[in-house]
């Protein structure tokens, strides 16, 4: 073999490797990495591959660098990521496949929440599905379901009771309280719209009451109460002393009052006169003697 066949043959080796150490750049992939690695198991991959970004918290920390797939025991898929060395995933940990709006896919890691219990490499984590806003509409369809006959009855009950006559009438008279509640509200400003034109002069007329009131109080204190109490005072005096001769016998209304013999006499005199009176009306020709013809009768 010449010199030239030697140069050709490395120059063919040399652009192997260029383009096998390419298609690992472009793939996302080093050759020698030092990342370390763990394991996803999932039960749908939905389109992840190999060359797939990994993010945590919206940062790329790793690739994922294989997938297996076990034709024998097909409910497993198992992807082989490569995380950056100084990534420590805490125990707890998940991984969630997402997609962009262009559909590109890629894996979020869901970290777990005690950061010092750490996983080794090698060890297996969770993966599934990343549950956007469609997952949990899903999710939500058994219970809307299982409410749809709920629904129903209530939509029946709600018709029943909105064809119901009464339920117009109630509306009716709640329009005519609204009626009249808009008339009263209207009559109450024009209360108070006269009631703040005539407040002024009823301030006025208040001062003037007050002013009397005032006079008056003046009046009273200028009075002299002492002197006419102790007129007072005398006359319930005088009439003290009236009161006690009345007791008394002295006087002639105390005699009068208080002597039983002069009360017998008046009433004996008083039954004469009533006897005096009623032989008068039988009799009167015995007390007047008057004869057209001189004739008397005894």
């Amino acid at each position: 073999m010449g010199k030239k066949e030697i140069q050709i043959a490395l120059v063919a080796i040399v652009g192997l490797v260029v383009l096998y150490f390419g298609l690992q750049f472009l793939k996302g992939l080093t050759l020698f990495s030092t990342d370390r690695n763990y394991y996803v198991k999932f039960k749908n991959i939905s389109g992840l591959s190999a060359s797939s970004p990994i993010y945590a918290n919206g940062y790329k920390v790793g690739v994922v660098e294989n997938i297996i797939y076990d034709y024998a025991n097909q409910s497993d898929i198992v992807a082989v990521v490569g995380l950056d060395n100084q990534m420590r995933l805490p125990k707890g940990s998940k991984a969630e496949i997402a997609s962009d709006l262009l559909g590109n896919i890629k894996l979020e890691l869901v970290l777990g929440p005690n950061p010092v219990d750490l996983l080794e490499p090698g060890d297996t984590i969770e993966g599934g599905p990343q549950k956007g806003a469609l997952a949990m509409v899903s999710d939500m369809v058994p219970q809307i379901q299982a409410m749809l006959p709920k629904l129903d009855s209530i939509l029946m009950n709600v018709n029943m009771l909105l064809s119901d006559p009464a339920l117009q009438n109630s509306l009716h008279h709640i329009d005519d309280m609204t009626r009249s509640l808009n008339q009263t509200s209207r009559q109450l400003h024009a209360m108070a719209t006269a009631l703040n034109q005539q407040l002024p002069s009823m301030v006025k007329n208040a001062d003037g009451m007050l002013a009397n009131a005032n006079d008056l109080t003046r009046s009273l204190n200028e009075l002299d109460l002492a002197n006419t109490m102790a007129k007072v005072n005398n006359t319930l005096q005088n009439v003290e002393q009236m009161t006690a001769k009345l007791n008394s016998n002295e006087g002639t209304l105390g005699l009068l009052m208080r002597d039983p013999e002069l009360y017998n006499n008046l009433n004996a005199t008083m039954m004469h006169a009533d006897s005096l009176m009623i032989d008068l009306k039988a009799h009167p020709k015995r007390y007047v003697h008057f004869s057209v013809f001189g004739k008397k009768d005894k």
